[in-house]
Parts: C-alpha cells; structure tokens; sequence
C-alpha cells in the first residue's frame, strides 16, 4: 500500500498535465497546491458565515459561547494534533505505507477538512436541518405535482427522495464545487466527503456492510457527477471513503464532546459539580470508573478529580482552569487512540471501507467520548432554553420556505419570464432578493440541462436555488428575514 496513489494534483476544471508521484518536484507542487486550497478555504465567504451560525445555543450574543466558527478551529488543531502524533508513531515506518515526506501534506489536508467540516450545516444547527427536510416532505411532491405534471416518474422520485434528504454534509460538497466554484484540488475536496450514499438512495440497514459509511447523505445528484469524477482520480473504488476523513470525524468527537458541555456550564445549564457527578455516573455506565485512560495508569474518576482540584485551588476563573486542565488530561490519550486506531486498522483505513469510527471500539478512550456525548444529549441538549430556540428556528426556517416556496408553484416557462422580469410583481420581488451567484449556479445548472427531462431538473434546480439560500444564511440573517417577510417589528 502506498499513500502517494491517494494523492492527486489535478482540480476538476484543469486540463493541463501536473506532477505524478515519484517525479522531480512532485512533493512541492504538492505542497503548492495545496497551499493555494487553503487559501481558496480560509477567504471564502463560506467559513466566514460560520462566525454567526450556531454550534448549540442558536442566536447566542456571548461571544464566549462556541460559534461554528470557533468550533472548527478547534476542530481543526486536534486534526493536526493527530496528523502530528501520528507519524510520531510511525517514525520510520512511514515508508512502508507510503507516507515518507507527507507529513505536511496530509496536516494541511486535515487542517482544511477540519475547517470545513460544518460549511454546509443550515441556520439552528442539526434542527435546522431536519427543518428543513420536514418543509420539503410536506410540501415539494405537491408542488413538484404543479409545476411539472408530467416526465418520466422514475427520475422524478429520485429527485424527490434527493430534494427531502437535506444534509449538511452533502451541502458542503455542493458549497465547494458549484455555489462558490472554489475549484479545490480533488485530493481536499475528498477529504470533506464524509459520507458515501448519494441523497436519493435509501439508508441501508443498521448493521449491514458500509452501512456506518452510508449512514446520512453524502452528496446530491447535482454533485453525483463530481464525486464520480472524484473517486475516479483517486484511484477510489465507488462508495468508499478517503482515508483523512476518518481523522477529521475523529477530530469533531473529541471536539465537540467537551466543548458542548463547557457551553453549557458558561450557559448556567450546569454547573460543576453537578457536571462532575454527572460524569463520574455515565462513564460507570459504559467502564469501571477506576479504568486506566492516560499512559500513566490514571482513571477517569482521578482525571476528573484533578481538574476539580485545580479548578477549586484558582482564585479568578474556576470554570476556565476546569475545562483547561480537564482538555489536558484527557485530549491526549483520545489523540494516542485515534492515531494508533488509524494504524492498527490501516487496510481498512486505506481502502476507505473501515465500518465505524476511529473512537468507536470497546475502548477507554471509546468510553470517554460516549460519556461526553451522553451527558450532553441526557441533560443539555434537551433543555427547555436549547428546545426553544430550537423550535423558534425551526418557525423561521419553515416560515422562510413557505414564503420563498411561492417560486416553485409556478411552471418552468413562467419562472422563465420571472428571471427576465415578467410574471407576478410579488413573486419578481421575492426573486429579487436572492443572491446574484446563486441564481448565476441556477441558470448554469438549467443551461446544462436538455432533452426530454428537462422540465424535471429545472424543478429540481429551482428547488435547490431555494435550498441554497436559506441554508446558507446565518443564524440572525435567517431570523431577520423572517421578521422582514412577516413584518415583524
């Protein structure tokens, strides 16, 4: 097995030839290239939104509590943190996979999947996406109906069953490569699939093989072509997964696990002591509370209690000096497991069929990640505060969609004389405040288009116009527009 075959230069819109591996300067047109995604990344409009769209507690005014943004930075150092560690592990036995002199390479890789894992996730977080998905379910077969009476009806359900399976993942890769046209290197773009099953397709059985890697859409048909292409170039059998991947999920669990519930604790949903006892009682749910974690024998229970210990002994910010040495002690030895996990499953890894997480074994280090994941779904995500601002989200999304959802009532040839500036005067203003570029994608998904479905993908792209534009508004932006709409004061 070698690493360097996963690796390609070429972007999707480029012709020209590039370096291939083991030739002269491959390693710094690599690097170069992938210096030029990350650039592409970090100044786009994309990551920039994420500054006011929600990690837990929607339309939150503390800038002390976690935004997307903050999130996926921290996201982004553990994926370097294990990148690093990892090839400290393997010192020189990277050679045998491969990985001689891509250290920096594959941390740039991880860096920027880190970064972006949460570009496409909607205004209110994952309730906004089941928002949204709840909207498209009640109403789109209907006025799919209307707008398009008849076409072949094998395709249309596959468009329906693609249009109601909105997911934040699959918005992502649609982000990179059609409504910000960033054009990354097929390499990066891998990096952010996290999930392999097209939105059309059913979810397999729990349990069944891939089932883990096909457990939420991975892309729609508007990018079915792409990730075609995409495997293709990197020497990918169809439906599996880039092996950095797994280190970018690993990354977000040990991530969010803590930081969801040091937000609560900021919040007042707990406090603690009330935390401590919370997770001394999970974790004896899932080991025995005196198992070794770190690689000084030390349990969860003295782990914790060293973090309580310092956080009683500071005089100023107890809360801070808790999380600070709790992150301490326990990122470490998350870090040591998902690197070593990566190794000691490398077949599977490699081929991108590994059936489950690089942190979810019958570890301590499994056990810790459960009990954080646990305490946050039991006691902070379930909060009367967190539910209803999770319900306000849910009226402004689907108060949006009903509003904006006027343009899909009308038939291709109408939306037609919209776009030119016929028709309906309120539904001309409607159109009118959408963004240039996403009505830009709009007419060169359409133009691409011709045949005797045509009318069929001109609903299904109109569809996504409107599904672009209000998942890719921020948590405030959403809920003003909402106001505007509904004239609200």
């Amino acid at each position: 097995m070698d690493f360097k075959t996963k690796i390609s230069l070429h972007r999707a819109r480029e012709r020209c030839a590039v370096p291939q591996p083991g030739d002269e300067g491959w390693l710094f047109e690599l690097s170069e290239r992938l210096e030029s995604d990350r650039g592409r990344i970090i100044n786009s409009a994309a990551v920039r939104r994420l500054q006011q769209k929600t990690q837990v507690f929607p339309l939150e005014r503390n800038a002390a509590v976690r935004s997307r943004l903050t999130h996926s930075l921290e996201v982004q150092q553990v994926g370097r943190h294990i990148v690093r560690t990892l090839f400290h592990k393997l010192g020189l036995r990277a050679g045998e996979y491969g990985m001689d002199g891509l250290e920096r390479a594959l941390e740039s890789l991880v860096e920027m999947a880190c970064l972006t894992h949460d570009i496409g996730n909607p205004p209110f977080g994952h309730f906004g996406e089941f928002a949204i998905g709840d909207w498209c379910a009640r109403h789109l077969e209907g006025l799919f109906a209307q707008a398009v009476p008849g076409g072949d009806t094998g395709l249309r359900q596959r468009m329906l069953a693609d249009l109601v399976s909105f997911e934040g993942n699959a918005q992502a890769i649609r982000l990179v490569q059609r409504l910000h046209d960033m054009n990354l290197t097929y390499v990066q773009s891998a990096c952010m699939l996290k999930y392999v099953r097209a939105a059309c397709q059913p979810r397999p059985a729990q349990g069944s093989p891939g089932a883990y890697l096909a457990k939420k859409p991975g892309f729609y048909l508007s990018e079915e072509g792409f990730v075609g292409e995409l495997w293709q170039a990197l020497g990918m059998a169809p439906q599996t997964r880039y092996p950095l991947v797994y280190v970018m999920e690993a990354a977000d669990d040990i991530s969010y696990c803590l930081a969801d519930l040091e937000d609560a604790v900021v919040k007042g949903i707990l406090d603690l002591p009330r935390l401590c006892a919370l997770l001394r009682k999970t974790f004896a749910r899932f080991k025995p509370l005196d198992t070794a974690i770190d690689a000084r024998g030390r349990s969860f229970a003295e782990l914790l209690d060293d973090a309580w210990q310092r956080s009683c002994d500071e005089p100023v910010d107890k809360v801070g000096q808790f999380f600070i040495r709790l992150r301490v002690n326990l990122i470490h030895p998350l870090v040591q497991h998902a690197a070593g996990q990566f190794i000691e499953q490398f077949d599977d890894v490699f081929a991108g069929t590994l059936n489950r997480a690089l942190l979810e074994d019958d570890s301590p280090a499994c056990a810790v990640v459960q009990t954080f994941k646990t305490v946050g779904a039991e006691h902070v995500f379930c909060h009367r505060e967190v539910e209803t601002l999770q319900l306000r989200g849910l009226r402004i999304l689907q108060g949006l969609l009903a509003n904006y959802g006027e343009l899909l009532t009308l038939g291709g040839e109408d939306f037609a004389a919209l776009l030119q500036g016929r028709g309906r005067g309120d539904l001309g203003m409607l159109l009118r405040r959408l963004p240039d570029h996403l009505l830009a994608a709009y007419r060169l998904a359409v133009a691409e288009c011709a045949g005797a479905d045509a009318a069929l993908w001109e609903f299904y792209h109109r569809t996504r116009l409107l599904l672009d534009f209000v998942s890719g508004l921020t948590d405030q932006l959403a809920e003003d527009e909402y106001r505007a709409l509904t004239a609200q004061a």
